[in-house]
């Protein structure tokens, strides 16, 4: 099941996050987010305006996905930056697939109309899941982070969402 998340799952959230930040570079953080600071993450997210998905199996969280702000500048407010992190033993069901279809449908019916997908190489099973998703490839950031004692590069994906020719303020 997918359903919009709530503060109650922090702890399910953090702890999923964490091996992308502690044990790969596939997060350019360096300090895994506790509970709290999720929590805080997901309610400034959600109190702007951006959606927050869990993926659910019997209430436990298995995976989730995110939109947020592209660039601070008021131009950008109809972009929107995608995210999606999917506990272990979620990967290869195509859940992943699924929150992100509910999160592009989602930032749609909200009135954004550009999709845009950062992903760390390599990871070519999330270049893939973008590009099944209708995510054209703008670009590669060469040597763009260090973690790890190694440089990173960094894979930029968009897609444009359906919205009006003068759209209003995304909601």
């Amino acid at each position: 099941m997918i359903r919009p998340a709530r503060r109650l799952d922090a702890e399910a959230l953090a702890s999923i996050y964490a091996p992308f930040v502690t044990e790969g570079s596939t997060s350019f953080e360096a300090v895994a987010p506790d509970a709290s600071e999720m929590t805080r993450r997901l309610t400034g997210l959600v109190d702007g305006g951006y959606p927050w998905l869990v993926a659910t199996d019997d209430d436990q969280v298995l995976g989730y996905a995110y939109g947020s702000p592209h660039r601070a500048r008021e131009a950008y407010r109809w972009s929107v930056e995608t995210t999606v992190y999917l506990a272990p033993g979620a990967r290869g069901r195509g859940l992943g697939t699924q929150l992100m279809e509910a999160l592009l449908n989602e930032l749609s019916s909200r009135g954004f109309a550009l999709a845009l997908a950062g992903v760390t190489l390599p990871n070519p099973a999330s270049v893939a899941l973008h590009r099944k998703l209708g995510f054209a490839e703008v670009g590669v950031f060469r040597g763009v982070g260090y973690k790890h004692g190694a440089w990173h590069d960094v894979w930029w994906g968009q897609r444009p969402l359906p919205t009006p020719r003068a759209p209003e303020p995304p909601r």
